[in-house]
């Protein structure tokens, strides 16, 4: 590849400079293979913009930085008209935007530690002003939980599965890709508790009442052994006796969720919020979630206590005979 002074700028994400990119974020900072993925598709959208602006990689300062936010806003993403077919342009959620910002400056951070930079030239989201406001993570009543994991069959082969799966998911709160990688000598029956592989691959404990340890050695017991086709350490198997995918657990969840009557949007991350916002409501230090979920930072955990407050107010409002306003 050319030096970055008049360069072309890469075409596809298997370019050269890009593949030591990618080399970078698996080995020196080690983020999981959906955090790559995540970031290489981000930088996808930045050559997109380079091509149409006829820049290249060495042109990127404050101004650049602010035209490419907004290509990002107004044209980025080329979709169909929902009636007529036709192609038109759309811009990214905001959301997303500051996501592709910080994918950009990650990059630039990494040209250079290439020697190709003297300083990162994309300034921050702040410096920028680019504001996002986080919504508040959604979850279910205690009654709901009771229905969803409920909603499996205990006599069928799959069924028994399901229900130790969405055990795990509730009464641990993991995250998919933590309960998507669980392995049979993870789990603790003794010490109840599973060891999980979190962002970052670092490594933590997370703990498990009497009804998963049920539902789990149930599954072990009388419908994995069933599953099983050659051996392997996988914890949860598929019909092929292979690791059960992502995309499978995730379309187990939302199946059982329309069984059970639940509002649609339920998926893993519902079950992980659930689990945090029972654990505050039973009074659980901040700390422990923190420590549970695997939040590197106790500002992430803290987003449950607004869950809580707010449904306070919204019961108070409700059900409170002298809350009614005039």
């Amino acid at each position: 590849m050319a030096t970055l002074s008049g360069a072309a700028v890469p075409s596809s994400p298997v370019s050269e400079l890009v593949e030591k990119y990618e080399t970078y974020l698996r080995g020196q900072r080690g983020l999981s293979d959906n955090t790559v993925r995540v970031y290489l598709t981000d930088l996808e959208s930045f050559f997109r913009y380079l091509s149409n602006a006829g820049q290249t990689l060495s042109d990127m300062n404050r101004r650049m930085a602010r035209s490419y936010l907004a290509w990002l806003a107004t044209e980025a993403r080329e979709t169909r008209h929902p009636y007529s077919g036709r192609k038109q342009k759309e811009g990214y959620a905001r959301v997303s935007i500051v996501r592709k910002l910080t994918a950009l400056r990650s990059f630039y951070q990494f040209l250079v530690q290439q020697g190709m930079f003297k300083h990162c030239p994309v300034p921050s989201g702040r410096s920028l002003q680019v504001k996002v406001e986080k919504p508040l993570p959604s979850f279910i009543g205690k009654q709901e939980t009771v229905r969803l994991l409920e909603a499996p069959d205990d006599e069928d082969l799959y069924g028994i599965r399901d229900r130790a799966m969405l055990e795990v998911l509730y009464s641990c709160g993991v995250r998919l890709a933590e309960i998507n990688g669980m392995n049979l000598p993870d789990v603790r029956f003794e010490q109840r508790q599973i060891l999980v592989e979190g962002k970052g691959s670092k490594e933590r404990w997370v703990l498990f009442g009497q009804p998963t340890a049920d539902a789990l050695q149930k599954y072990m017991d009388e419908a994995r052994p069933q599953l099983l086709d050659k051996p392997t350490e996988a914890l949860f198997l598929n019909r092929y006796g292979k690791r059960l995918s992502r995309r499978s657990i995730e379309k187990v969840v939302k199946g059982y969720a329309a069984r059970a009557g639940l509002r649609d949007g339920v998926h893993t991350h519902t079950l992980r919020h659930t689990f945090a916002s029972h654990m505050l409501e039973g009074d659980a230090d901040l700390r422990v979630i923190q420590e549970l979920l695997g939040h590197s930072s106790p500002t992430t955990t803290q987003i449950y206590t607004h869950i809580t407050k707010q449904e306070a107010r919204a019961a108070y409002l409700n059900f409170h005979p002298r809350a009614a306003r005039e």
